[in-house]
């Protein structure tokens, strides 16, 4: 029930609003269970500080024999999905770590390596996408990377400890050396989101909605302005959505919103006194990655939409029979489905004024 600030890259914090999410790692912070198989390997519980403040960060421990040095834990999943497999790592003894995803439904050469004490990414397989190192603090990173599933079954996700950054996929080695681990993730998606801690079974977060009852009502004209920062392919999306609304409290009656569907579509919708609707959507308006500046004037007889000061949408279907008090921010209320794609709200307002067509 309380807001998330998201400051990275931006010192003013913006309001981290996600997808639902699972994740399918049933013990993501305790490796010593029976769940992660050991090779080569044992796991010292609680041995250093996390990132969540406690001791209770483990290490994977190499015995020193020759051969493949990693903890293993397998979940089934469905073909031609997109996976995402993260965890947070710091310096042990061992500088260097390899993540990979094996078993038949990945075939081979999944794997990313990470050099843990400058924060880069070293040699990978050219099957992963989205490939990640993100500094935390205190000698922390969360890294990870994506792979599609090419046939349903048992999938293996595995860390493992590595000589070099340059390290061969399945090194062989007589490493006795560690590295800490904390919070390991595997999710559905082309993208890692924040971390969801399990202790037995999977977890899933539900959508995440901002919603507020306005102190007093929006009358028109006014004009609503997003600005938002869009990470990674959208295109890849299916019918979700994030949608920005006004609506009349308490009656779908009188309503209107715009957001981003079908992948990199705007949809704009507005309804007056029930009946009177329109609907349309834009193609291939979020197409590439950057910051987009959205703004929808609903003014007396109309409504418009401008993307970066391009015109998108008009309607004359405006001048409602009651003020709009209600909204809604990536869903909640009648709107409860969110992208697939990552996006960063950096700036929302809503004026008790329509901007003219140049201002817009």
């Amino acid at each position: 029930g309380f807001p998330r600030i998201d400051y990275l890259n931006n010192t003013k914090g913006a309001l981290l609003l996600e997808p639902s999410r699972t994740n399918s790692i049933t013990y993501s912070e305790d490796f010593s269970q029976s769940a992660w198989s050991k090779t080569n390997t044992s796991i010292t519980s609680n041995s250093t500080i996390s990132p969540d403040g406690n001791s209770n960060a483990d290490s994977i421990v190499g015995n020193g024999a020759s051969g493949l040095h990693y903890i293993l834990n397998s979940v089934t999943v469905s073909s031609g999905q997109n996976y995402t497999f993260s965890i947070f790592a710091k310096v042990g003894t061992n500088n260097f770590f390899q993540l990979n995803m094996g078993g038949s439904p990945f075939g081979s050469t999944n794997y990313c390596n990470f050099n843990l004490l400058n924060g880069t990414i070293g040699s990978f397989g050219n099957t992963t996408s989205n490939r990640f190192i993100e500094k935390l603090g205190n000698g922390w990173y969360r890294i990870g990377f994506t792979a599609t599933s090419f046939t349903s079954g048992s999938a293996n996700f595995f860390p493992m400890l590595i000589t070099s950054a340059t390290s061969s996929f399945l090194e062989t080695n007589t490493l006795d050396t560690s590295v800490k681990i904390y919070g390991a993730q595997l999710e559905v998606g082309s993208y890692a989101t924040s971390y969801i801690p399990t202790s037995g079974s999977a977890v899933t977060r539900a959508v995440e909605a901002s919603y507020q009852v306005l102190p007093y009502n929006i009358p028109k004209p006014s004009t609503m302005y997003v600005e938002m920062q869009i990470f990674g392919s959208v295109s890849d999306s299916s019918s979700t959505a994030t949608r920005y609304s006004l609506n009349e409290s308490g009656t779908a009656s009188n309503w209107v919103f715009l957001g981003i569907e079908g992948g990199d579509n705007l949809r704009v919708y507005v309804r007056k006194n029930s009946s009177n609707t329109v609907d349309s959507t834009i193609n291939n308006v979020f197409s590439t990655e950057g910051v987009y500046k959205i703004a929808m004037r609903i003014a007396q007889n109309d409504v418009k939409v401008f993307v970066n000061g391009v015109q998108k949408f008009e309607s004359t279907l405006a001048d409602f029979s009651n003020d709009l008090n209600n909204l809604n921010l990536s869903g909640g209320g009648r709107d409860t489905a969110v992208v697939n794609n990552a996006i960063k709200n950096i700036d929302f307002r809503l004026y008790n004024t329509a901007l003219t067509d140049s201002e817009l």
